[in-house]
């Protein structure tokens, strides 16, 4: 059965949503209210438009250009439990899973519900935008408090390992 999820939108082929070309889906719903917030339009949980999980999928499946797919949002945590087989399918099509997050990543984990939805990512950015740490020239994150976190390296470990792969840093 296919999951809906709440979107703000998708770009087909973001190559600013992390390294390679990637799809990057945009949820809808952000608890948070970052100052200088880079997608104010996600934030609304009552925005955006609805669109099922399988119609996703086909989106990845139909480009065979794609390295990876990136969760942003709004806060994709906000709806994790119906990112799982979105996830899950993706983690089966070979490709990286990336998710942007304004929690750190010991909350995510901290919590049933994200925590397995964090554990099917390769890579998590975490952390709120701080306007006053904002950093043009940082990739693939906003603002210097952001940590760009290897999922497995992590969950090996038991502890928060940050991502040395000179594709995201």
């Amino acid at each position: 059965m296919s999951e809906i999820l709440r979107l703000a939108g998708i770009v087909n082929e973001s190559i600013t949503d992390g390294p390679g070309l990637r799809l990057a889906v945009f949820l809808q719903g952000c608890p948070r209210r970052c100052e200088g917030c880079h997608n104010p339009s996600a934030l609304d949980f009552d925005g955006g438009y609805d669109m099922s999980d399988a119609e996703i999928l086909s989106m990845v499946k139909n480009n065979p250009l794609l390295s990876g797919v990136t969760l942003t949002g709004g806060e994709p945590f906000c709806q994790a439990e119906r990112l799982m087989p979105l996830a899950k399918n993706i983690k089966e099509q070979a490709l990286e899973l990336a998710i942007y997050t304004g929690y750190t990543f010991e909350q995510v984990l901290g919590s049933d519900k994200m925590s397995a939805l964090a554990e099917l990512a390769d890579i998590i950015i975490d952390g709120e935008f701080v306007l006053a740490e904002r950093d043009i020239s940082l990739k693939f994150k906003g603002s210097r408090n952001q940590r760009v976190i290897d999922v497995a390296k992590s969950l090996e470990s038991g502890k928060t390992v940050l991502c040395t792969s000179e594709r995201w840093i």
